[in-house]
């Protein structure tokens, strides 16, 4: 299985927790990908992923199964040389948009199951992975063989609601668990598309909205592959997303899965209590 993460060092803690969260889950190998660079933004200077936070986790996968790796691809050169201009003042980081270089990097290969860093598998992804991405023909057949997705993902739990590329079609996908169709993507150009939009035009959340701007072929999965709000009983796949709550009062609660004391006291959750044990063992060596 491809999994591909994105993202500067301030990503390491989050890495360790989501890898170790597939280990423990997924039989297969684990081909790890991990797109970095070091980037310079005003007064804050972002530094790639170490070479020994990479070495570690390779370690880690391997010692579950040999034909297993981590790999590190830094793209400092790509982004440089095309740089999301118009977004880099805003409150989302250069290295959120890294995912849109993902074309560009022959080492990636035609498939890859793209994780946020604050993902956790919490049963095995492979159904997701696998799943046929042929693009459904039309009435007739006419024009459609052939085609495939450029994608899978599941609905953004809250932008569903407010940004619809058609008004009675819900299509806005959360873009943290994304299963990426890269051959498909190389020949639309999809990716390309969304770095010029990125580029030229600020937007909230960048890349997730010139992906579901500008994708035409996506495919919407259920909720269990991509759960953004609350551990439900048939959850795969679990992302820490910020959340609003309404009692006592109405606040936004932003926890993330490595802050364990807060896991534990504000979400009430101790499903993963065993990996959060092992990940608070092993954190130390990533550094």
């Amino acid at each position: 299985m491809n999994i591909l993460y994105c993202g500067d060092k301030n990503i390491q803690e989050g890495l360790l927790l989501s890898v170790l969260s597939l280990r423990r889950t997924v039989g297969e190998a684990l081909h790890v990908y991990v797109l970095t660079m070091g980037h310079q933004e005003g007064e804050k200077t972002y530094l790639p992923v170490t070479d020994q936070a990479v070495a570690f986790l390779d370690v880690q996968l391997k010692a579950a199964n040999q034909d297993s790796f981590v790999k590190k691809l830094d793209i400092t050169d790509l982004f440089t040389a095309d740089t999301p201009e118009a977004n880099l003042g805003t409150r989302f980081t250069a290295g959120c948009m890294l995912r849109l270089y993902a074309d560009l990097v022959p080492e990636l290969p035609d498939r890859v199951l793209y994780l946020d860093y604050d993902v956790i598998c919490r049963r095995d992804c492979t159904a997701f992975y696998a799943q046929d991405l042929t693009y459904p023909a039309k009435k007739g057949g006419a024009g459609q063989e052939g085609l495939e997705y450029e994608l899978a993902g599941v609905l953004d739990y809250y932008g569903r609601f407010f940004f619809r590329n058609r008004p009675l079609h819900m299509d806005y996908l959360n873009s943290g668990v994304l299963l990426l169709n890269l051959k498909e993507i190389r020949k639309t150009g999809l990716f390309e598309k969304c770095r010029a939009r990125c580029r030229e035009k600020e937007m909230f959340m960048p890349d997730q909205s010139a992906i579901n701007k500008l994708c035409v072929r996506k495919k919407i999965c259920p909720r269990r592959f991509n759960e953004q709000r609350i551990l439900r009983d048939d959850t795969v796949l679990q992302h820490f997303t910020t959340n609003f709550r309404f009692f006592p009062w109405f606040h936004a609660l932003c926890v993330k899965p490595w802050q364990v004391e807060q896991v534990h006291e504000k979400l009430k959750l101790h499903e993963y209590d065993d990996l959060l044990q092992e990940f608070t063992q092993l954190k130390p060596q990533l550094f």
